[in-house]
């Protein structure tokens, strides 16, 4: 018996040492795990007590009989006296529990670790392989004996979950991702715990997350890496399209040639690794106005007036510019209000009752050949007539002629 129980210490040793776990803290475990499993087996009245000698292996089992009287207020006994009852055969006992016992302490341990080490690293970017996919997420190795999941859930089905993955893509075995860490599971936390998440790997990956398209640009630029051109703000729809906003510590430094690259070899790579995803790279400026001109690229904008109060900017456009400031489905829109945190109101020169795109400025020849009556109000609003034939202005506003 005592050779079968020091192979037992010998195997948690070695395992210990594998798993690069402390082996006290498995003996432990495994000690706690004996002691309710011999409770139920020898039918005691009262809790046992489980030592395994560290040096041995040897197994003892000791029932706490209460001594003396219990306190008056909790009714518990605070003196013991360990009865040994320790029975023939411990070996085989402990070895009928220990499978599951050291599984489980493996799992928690390796979890722990994993844990400790890459709790620090929210927000890095890693490279992956793809080990295997289900309909709810893909499992992506970072090394041996770690791994990170991918979720890509059904939102509808499970609003508690997330999806990490852009519509567009989908992963084979052993695709080589790049990936950005946004959580990991912390094993000890039980208000965080996620359904069945102790067979789910404890990181968890995004490939939609904004600052995805940041560490990428960090690899890709060497100016945003060393702190020279630094990025403000990212806008992303995952597969579709995103906005970056940046700007110069330098002032003879232009940030968007920086990151676009020479012939657009720089961004080609972050788009590359987006799977063809198109990157918007603006300049950004403490002009609000400005910004959000920018922000609109590539349309034209004419105008931008700004409400600080609302915090509400309305552009105008010209007409033929409309349709690409609003983008398809109001992406661009979309996307240029979420970049510069100001509610964006886009409209055309001649829509009816709109500012013109310059106040305060006389409408030139060229201007009225839109068939629109050229006149202005003082509040800046054009007249919605169209004009008289071989005249700038509508049958009400005619008296204008005179005054030309």
């Amino acid at each position: 018996m005592a050779e079968e129980e020091y192979s037992l210490i010998e195997a948690l040793q070695m395992l210990a040492h594998e798993r690069k776990i402390d082996e006290f803290y498995i003996i432990e475990r495994l000690e706690e795990s004996l002691a309710k499993s011999y409770e139920r087996i020898l039918d005691l009245e009262y809790d046992a007590r489980v030592t395994i000698d560290r040096q041995t292996g040897n197994i003892y089992v000791y029932e706490l009989v209460p001594v003396g009287e219990p306190d008056e207020e909790t009714g518990e006994y605070s003196e013991f006296e360990e009865r040994d009852v320790t029975p023939e055969n411990t070996s085989r006992i402990a070895a009928q529990n220990a499978k599951s016992v050291i599984a489980s302490i493996v799992r928690d341990a390796t979890r722990k670790g994993i844990y400790e080490e890459f709790s620090d690293r929210v927000g890095d970017l890693i490279t992956g392989t793809v080990l295997q996919g289900t309909p709810d997420f893909t499992i992506v190795k970072i090394r041996d004996g770690v791994e990170a999941e991918l979720p890509h859930y059904d939102l509808k089905r499970y609003p508690q979950e997330r999806n990490e993955r852009p519509n567009n893509e989908h992963y084979r075995h052993n695709q080589r991702l790049k990936v950005l860490i946004i959580d990991v599971r912390d094993p000890s936390s039980e208000a965080t715990r996620a359904k069945g998440e102790q067979t789910r790997p404890p990181i968890i990956v995004s490939r939609t997350h904004p600052d995805l398209i940041r560490r990428l640009f960090e690899i890709e630029v060497p100016e945003i890496y060393d702190g020279i051109v630094e990025i403000k703000s990212i806008a992303r729809e995952p597969g579709a399209r995103s906005k970056v906003a940046v700007s110069s510590r330098e002032p003879n430094l232009d940030p968007v040639g920086a990151c676009v690259g020479p012939k657009g070899s720089r961004v080609r790579m972050v788009v590359e690794e987006l799977r063809n995803e198109r990157v918007d790279v603006i300049q950004w400026s403490e002009d609000p106005a400005e910004y959000v001109a920018n922000a609109l690229s590539p349309a034209r904008v004419s105008n931008v007036t700004i409400d600080v109060d609302n915090h509400y900017a309305t552009v105008i456009v010209p007409d033929d510019q409309l349709s690409l400031a609003i983008g398809k489905e109001g992406q661009n829109a979309r996307l240029a209000a979420r970049l510069t945190g100001w509610h964006i109101d886009i409209k055309s020169t001649s829509f009816s009752g709109e500012p013109l795109a310059l106040e305060n400025t006389l409408i030139e020849e060229d201007e009225t050949e839109d068939g629109f009556c050229a006149f202005v109000s003082e509040d800046g609003v054009r007249c919605r007539n169209h004009a008289r034939p071989d005249s700038k202005y509508c049958g009400v506003h005619a008296f204008c002629e005179d005054e030309d």
